[in-house]
């Protein structure tokens, strides 16, 4: 913490907690093979930044002289593996989150493991991040497990990578070997589309370009790393133009009020706006938008934009319930009951063509099954294999056939209605994350889909056009 905050929380501390609320928020994951140093990276950047409290390092400074492996040095890893498993082994299981800030931007690191075992961990924690730190090992150079987890960051539409070679003590601080392991790196980024990745060698364990320049590595030239987390720029990573309210409860305390509730995925909605009701079609018109306020208070807004838990309450008395997706009658997104998807297996059992399963895709549960897998991705060659079935931590491209329709926008559009779990019917077990690609090429079980949404899209514009007096923007609207 600087000493302009410092003094700023001595003398107006209504000032800072102001200034601290509008700092730009980041989350990032550390990730990459076994013993890369994830954990004790983390423990570098909060203790080099000034951001672990004495009583945590008395703590950690005991705890180091009973499991730690870094000899009469604090061991910084034992900041985030806090499991009694973890300490033992030296290693990371599941994924531990801490939360820090500079003067420009606050942070939650999401730290996870990097055996082969726990990958279901590790994509966990890489589903909400907005940049992902990529660990190698200096000695190794680029493992299998650097290149699933680069795989995955990127599957999962994390935009920004860092590449920190660490452990550059071991290997001399040599600038020739830091660029071999670039090179290898870089060419396997290609290949998924990962563009102008950022390279930082460090050492974890000595704090060598973490948070302070390395006298040691004089030919490096660039940012350190908490410098380069501080400056990286952010684009919006919300899609505030396609307004997707999932609706999760429906509010009802009396009977002058119903109210439906949800975390906004996309896009924006206010008063007197036209909203259409999925999978129904209903049609209304938003009548208040409310957000919660403190305690059981509530506040009536005119508008309201994603990532905000909002209740909306409508003109009309129409059939809403948990499951169903509230977007605006001019922008209805696709439905289909049969989409082409991407799956991370996560469960024990490998994943079976045309077993029964359970998907959950934002509120709304639909029995289903996988029909095809069109083929299991070989994360270090890249190369696209046939296979029956998919089996813990594989990655592959299937065709999911569900028991009802449902709307949805692809993946890489919108996250909050593009993505999905797998869940076992019998134990509730979580399976597998899924990301949806597109509607099949199959028809669906009801109709047609892909020629009715472009009939349907065809009539909307249609009705935009030739009846703008009467401010109708859907072939809803006009039927209503």
């Amino acid at each position: 913490m600087s000493i302009e905050q410092n003094t700023l929380i001595e003398s107006d501390i209504e000032a800072y907690l102001h200034q601290h609320e509008n700092k730009e928020l980041l989350r990032f994951i550390t990730c990459g093979s076994v013993d890369d140093g994830k954990s004790t990276l983390i423990g570098r950047l909060l203790h080099d930044s000034k951001m672990i409290f004495e009583d945590q390092l008395a703590a950690m400074s005991s705890d180091s002289k009973k499991h730690g492996t870094t000899g009469e040095n604090i061991d910084m890893a034992l900041l985030v593996d806090g499991l009694q498993s973890e300490r033992e082994q030296g290693i990371t299981i599941d994924v531990a989150y801490r939360f820090f800030a500079t003067d420009k931007r606050k942070f939650i690191i999401a730290d996870t493991p990097g055996h082969e075992q726990y990958t279901r961990n590790m994509a966990t924690g890489a589903s909400t991040a907005d940049l992902a730190i990529i660990l190698i090992d200096a000695r190794h150079g680029v493992q299998t497990q650097t290149r699933r987890h680069t795989y995955i960051t990127s599957l999962l539409g994390i935009k920004h990578m860092v590449v920190a070679v660490n452990k550059m003590d071991l290997v001399d601080f040599s600038e020739q070997r830091f660029n071999e392991i670039k090179s290898a790196y870089l060419a396997f980024a290609k290949e998924i589309g990962i563009d102008a990745p950022v390279f930082v060698p460090v050492s974890a364990l000595t704090g060598d370009n973490v948070v302070n320049p390395s006298e040691q590595m004089a030919w490096y030239k660039e940012l350190p790393l908490m410098a380069q987390l501080d400056s990286i720029p952010l684009e919006d990573v919300i899609n505030l133009e396609h307004f997707r309210l999932p609706v999760q409860y429906v509010n009802r305390p009396h009977l002058d009020f119903r109210g439906f509730c949800g975390t906004i995925a996309a896009g924006s909605i206010k008063t007197g706006d036209r909203i259409t009701v999925l999978p129904s079609k209903t049609t209304s018109t938003v009548k208040q938008v409310i957000q919660p306020a403190m305690g059981e208070q509530q506040m009536v807004v005119d508008e309201a934009f994603a990532p905000m838990a909002v209740t909306l309450t409508l003109d009309d008395e129409v059939d809403v319930s948990r499951g169903c997706m509230i977007v605006k009658s001019d922008d209805v997104p696709l439905m289909s009951d049969k989409l082409e998807v991407m799956l991370v297996w996560m469960g024990e059992t490998p994943m079976k063509v045309n077993a029964d399963y359970l998907i959950k895709r934002a509120s709304n549960v639909v029995p289903g099954r996988f029909t095809h897998i069109d083929h299991l991705v070989d994360v270090n060659s890249l190369e696209k294999n046939a296979a029956k079935a998919l089996k813990l931590n594989e990655i592959g491209q299937c065709q999911l056939s569900l028991s009802n329709v449902i709307s949805f926008d692809p993946y890489s559009e919108i996250k909050g209605t593009g993505s999905f779990i797998v869940i076992d019917r019998y134990t509730h077990a979580t399976l597998a994350a899924g990301m949806i690609k597109a509607a099949s090429s199959e028809l669906s079980n009801s109709a047609p889909v892909r020629e009715y949404n472009a009939l349907e899209k065809e009539l909307n514009a249609l009705v935009r056009r030739n009846f703008p007096e009467w401010g109708c923007r859907s072939i809803d609207d006009l039927k209503s």
